[in-house]
């Protein structure tokens, strides 16, 4: 019989997104699992593939078009199908109202798909609050122009607007029917150097809205993102209701420094620490399994690879795309993979399985000169590194002291997963690994 196909929830929290553009044609034959449309929301752009084998029989919803969630987007004729199949899942003047919104259980599930970087400022991969999607499809319009129009925008396009407090307004769109896509806005930014000025009707109402309670008259009122929100949510949830330890190493890392020294003497790529330090966590989860492990509510699973989140700074907050089998990457393979990932984290491109799985995070505040501090665990994941500054500091050699150079880490660690003996078996790996280098690149 032939399927009907609707606007996936691509990432948890998203209410809507856009087909930035579709990969098939009315037509074409597509397998299960080959990719049928690019799909753009406001944190990343996803590649949607098939669940299912057939023939693409129409595209509901074209490209450049926004969208609820659950809308009708195209419709796939299986085999043996003929017009009365296609026509007996056809939404009543093509794409229609959203599906109902998931179960919670499976908005859950949803959500512990998705993975997020929670950092000393926490982050997390956005869950779904409440399940709910628009009770409208379609487009979602800019503020009207002076001339009366309705202009419209993709997801992305208005937070990067937001953020910058654009009025889209000014903005002349190329996409289809005049939308407004990212790269019009990237333009209209370059022709105007200087921050364009709020919207009169959005200053209007920031200083309309009434201060919260205790708040001085001239502070500011922040009104939280879709992001933001699920950050609030997901770590709030992670706090309390996952028993966290935590661990702390001072790592000697003089040996380290002059390896990289000597390293990147000669190679094409420079090598951050950070490159070692990630290398050196997946080598650990290597040498002590037991640790490469995620909760599943009754059951513990373990995993063969190591697959590391690795924490990326973001305008909106912070993402952690997912290097996969770090142990068999090379440093500069795996430094070159990092930084790929943390560009397209940065511009709103990941994919959506970029952004999924994962069994331990990474998170490193060392370049912003912090000494040390303790991250918020992402569950399932069982453990999270918190990386400090690497600083000179007094220490004892052999009896006497001496200067030498010292990064302090943090492992948090679910107690559900790791008990104190096995995390400590675990950090001490790491800090073998980092103090003896060498190890890290045989």
């Amino acid at each position: 019989m032939a399927v009907l196909i609707r606007m996936p929830e691509v990432l948890a929290n998203v209410t809507e997104a856009a087909i930035q553009s579709w990969l098939v044609g009315v037509g074409d034959a597509v397998a299960a699992d080959a990719p049928l449309a690019e799909i753009e929301t406001e944190k990343a752009m996803v590649e949607f593939a098939s669940e299912h084998d057939g023939v693409v029989a129409e595209l509901l919803v074209p490209a450049g078009e926004t969208v609820a969630v659950g809308t009708p987007i195209a419709i796939l004729r299986q085999e043996g199908d003929g017009d009365a199949d296609v026509d007996a899942v056809r939404p009543a003047g093509g794409a229609s109202e959203p599906a109902p919104a998931p179960a919670p259980a499976a908005a859950e599930a949803a959500a512990a798909a998705a993975v997020a970087a929670p950092a000393a400022e926490p982050v997390a991969t956005p869950v779904t609050e409440g399940g709910s999607a628009p009770a409208a499809a379609g487009p979602a319009p800019t503020a009207s122009p002076a001339d009366g129009t309705r202009r419209f925008s993709s997801p992305i396009v208005r937070r990067l607007a937001r953020e910058r407090g654009i009025e889209l307004a000014q903005v002349s769109g190329t996409g289809p029917g005049g939308r407004i896509v990212r790269r019009d806005l990237e333009a209209f930014l370059a022709q105007a150097p200087v921050s364009a000025p709020v919207a009169p009707a959005q200053a209007a109402a920031s200083a309309a809205a009434p201060a919260p309670a205790g708040a001085d008259a001239g502070g500011e009122v922040v009104q939280l993102t879709g992001m933001r929100k699920a950050i609030a949510r997901r770590l709030t949830e992670s706090k309390s209701t996952v028993p966290h330890f935590y661990l702390t190493a001072h790592c000697r890392v003089d040996e380290l420094l002059a390896l990289r020294r000597q390293i990147n003497e000669s190679a094409p790529r420079k090598i951050s620490v950070n490159d070692f330090v990630v290398k050196a966590v997946a080598q650990a989860l290597v040498d002590v399994p037991e640790a490469n492990a995620i909760w599943g509510g009754d059951h513990i699973r373990r995993f063969d690879t190591a697959d590391i989140a690795v924490a990326v700074s973001t305008d909106g907050g912070l993402l952690t795309p997912v290097v996969r089998g770090v142990e068999s990457l090379s440093l500069s393979a795996l430094s070159e993979t990092v930084a790929e990932l943390a560009g397209r984290a940065r511009e709103g491109r990941l994919k959506q399985h970029e952004l999924e799985g994962g069994s331990f995070s990474i998170s490193n505040l060392g370049m912003y000169g912090v000494d040390e501090f303790s991250a918020i665990l992402n569950p399932p994941q069982s453990g999270i590194l918190a990386v400090g500054a690497a600083t000179q500091q007094p220490v004892v050699v052999d009896g006497a002291l001496a200067v030498g150079t010292v990064m302090t880490v943090t492992l948090s660690a679910d107690h559900r997963v790791v008990d104190g003996a096995l995390g400590a078996q675990w950090l001490q790996a790491f800090k073998t690994r980092i103090e003896h280098p060498l190890t890290i690149l045989i």
